[in-house]
């Protein structure tokens, strides 16, 4: 069924989404850890649904910055993934995605990895389609878009220095 009206505005906590899953045996290496592109396919599969609620409309991965998986995941961990849209283009949404480990007998969440992904909204004929301009109407939410666009400013600038 193609989309024929556009959404003019979206809220970045509309594009909000969370995912939880155990990190079970198939998932992880031989030290009992989460395999990394276990971790990077659920990154892609939370940003794109917090894209399609932002557009309201299919949408396809067009990028994903350096990824810095900053702890080990450890079997039997609850895996969190979060995503939100907090910048858009013509038909692009950039998204935040961070993935955390929690450990409920023990009380603990700790940030294990964490990137930004562009995504790409589609219409009827897959074809390229415009996405809503984002609102943050909340100060809460204007703050984590520029936290978001700070943090990413800050890592890409740290990776041309490296190259």
């Amino acid at each position: 069924m193609e989309q024929t009206e556009t959404v003019q505005t979206a809220t970045l906590d509309e594009s909000h989404t969370e995912m939880s899953e155990i990190l079970m045996p198939d998932d992880t290496n031989n030290l009992g850890r989460a395999l990394g592109g276990s971790v990077l396919h659920w990154m892609d599969i939370c940003g794109a649904i917090s894209a399609r609620r932002f557009s309201r409309r299919q949408v396809v991965t067009a990028s994903m910055d350096h990824v810095d998986f900053l702890e080990a995941i450890d079997l039997g961990d609850v895996v969190v993934t979060e995503a939100y849209v907090f910048e858009t283009g013509e038909s692009s949404m950039e998204a935040k995605v961070d993935v955390y480990a929690e450990r409920p007998s023990d009380d603990e969440r700790r940030e294990t990895a964490t990137s930004f992904f562009t995504f790409v909204a589609l219409d009827g004929d897959e074809n390229a389609a415009a996405v809503p301009d984002l609102r943050c109407p909340t100060d809460e939410q204007e703050r984590k878009r520029r936290e978001a666009l700070e943090e990413r400013s800050r890592r890409r600038a740290a990776l041309a220095e490296t190259e």
